[in-house]
């Protein structure tokens, strides 16, 4: 199953941006079988971690991190872009390979007593990750897990993430 996931991810040449390789994940969103296997094989390692909270950094994150806090009976945290969350917010500004960014979550979205995985569809650079992390610190939780569909290991992206916290990455590419 792990070998048709990995078919099932297309890479899109010069997108967003030129001389940029986009892994797309769509194909795997629109096969039901192929979905709960990604959900369940990405919650897999933290399924004894005790997770209360799962974020889910924009866009793609939204849809794993959801159905992950459902497959581990924890809260769901959106991560957006900077301007689209409706409440008070915490915001951290990052690098991507192709620019920069800003995202926010709520002032409120973490607690102390948190225990957190961070999901995103892609790391890349690690720059997005890292920057979420910062912000779960901001509200004084604790980051248990990072969990990442595909990871493009000539980025390096874990490089810049907390080298004390767990990793699990479905496809390396």
């Amino acid at each position: 199953m792990m070998e048709r996931l990995s078919r099932a991810v297309r890479t899109v040449a010069d997108f967003p941006t030129s001389g940029i390789q986009f892994k797309d994940i769509t194909p795997i969103l629109s096969d039901a079988e192929l979905l709960r296997f990604a959900v369940e094989s990405l919650a897999d390692p933290y399924r004894n971690a005790g997770i209360t909270k799962v974020i889910g950094i924009e866009a793609r994150g939204f849809i794993f991190g959801a159905m992950l806090a459902d497959e581990l009976n924890a809260g769901f945290i959106p991560v957006r872009k900077k301007g689209k969350l409706p409440y008070t917010t915490v915001e951290e500004t990052y690098s991507l390979e192709y620019g920069s960014d800003t995202i926010e979550m709520h002032t409120d979205a973490v607690h102390e007593s948190d225990r957190v995985l961070i999901h995103d569809d892609v790391i890349a650079t690690g720059g997005t990750a890292a920057a979420t992390h910062r912000l779960v610190a901001f509200g004084g939780g604790s980051v248990v897990g990072y969990s990442f569909l595909v990871e493009l290991s000539d980025l390096n992206g874990r490089a810049l993430l907390d080298h004390g916290v767990p990793v699990h990455s479905l496809l390396k590419y």
